[in-house]
């Protein structure tokens, strides 16, 4: 199975672009999870026949929003936190808003695992989300891949807005305690691996830098290759043995992210 997993930044403007019908005939992803589609089903011209599509939508037009295309039809399908990991961390709290309604996670499940697909708050310039991001996002988004593991092992995908370490951004040293790289967001990644998942790429690559999943629009970042990784492609460690070929796919245009791909050989 070909996993991707793609910041669209506008599912509606990519396909304008023709980027995202290229992407599809090129690429041929088994399973592709969106991030940021800014879209409700139905309101983009999507023409994919082999995939059956599962949106969680913001309840805000054009904001957010996560998407699963697959080929292979899932067992079940669960949007967003459990009414019970909502309230534990009350995530209603926020003043932006409910994070759980904002359509950041799907969950998919499948034979032998879950593939989840999450789109991280963002902590903000300001870091005016970065308590909301730390104290309860994180936590409840790693309680919910902990209680999907209870039944089969877990990959999860997404934009995590966080880079994890020096290697995972250009200027480490110019953004250190800036969102996306403060001591806050990078502990809630360290979560992930204290609890066993696996980050795929970084697994394969433990000392590669320059590869990067972002690039900000401002001084031709993303052609110098001045970028942040971002995106990730985390697993159980159960089943990140049987994943291979962790790929990052920057010559995909369309957006200010480009898609990441695993490949599992079950």
């Amino acid at each position: 199975m070909k996993l991707y997993s793609w910041n669209v930044n506008g599912i509606r403007a990519v396909i304008k672009k023709g980027a995202f019908q290229s992407f599809i005939a090129e690429h041929q992803p088994d399973v592709l999870c969106l991030q940021e589609t800014k879209a409700k089903q139905g309101q983009a011209e999507i023409d994919l026949p082999d995939y059956q599509e599962y949106w969680n939508s913001a309840e805000r037009p054009g904001y957010s929003g996560v998407a699963i295309f697959s080929k292979i039809k899932p067992l079940s399908i669960i949007n967003g936190f459990t009414d019970s990991i909502a309230e534990k961390y009350d995530l209603a709290g926020d003043s932006y808003g409910d994070p759980n309604k904002e359509g950041r996670v799907i969950s998919a499940e499948f034979e032998k695992f879950w593939i989840v697909t999450v789109y991280t708050p963002n902590a903000k310039g300001d870091l005016s989300r970065i308590e909301l991001r730390h104290k309860k996002w994180d936590p409840a988004f790693l309680e919910h891949i902990l209680e999907l593991e209870k039944t089969k092992p877990v990959a999860f995908s997404g934009d995590l807005n966080v880079a994890h370490t020096e290697l995972d951004l250009a200027n480490p040293k110019a953004n250190v305690g800036k969102h996306g790289f403060t001591v806050e967001e990078r502990s809630g990644f360290d979560n992930f691996l204290k609890n066993g998942f696996v980050d795929t790429y970084r697994s394969e690559y433990p000392e590669k830098s320059d590869a990067y999943t972002w690039w900000t629009h401002w001084a031709n970042s993303r052609a110098r290759n001045v970028g942040w990784r971002i995106d990730y492609w985390l697993a159980s460690k159960t089943l990140s043995s049987a994943i291979k070929n962790p790929q990052i796919h920057p010559d995909v245009m369309g957006s200010d992210h480009c898609p990441i791909s695993v490949e599992v050989d079950l």
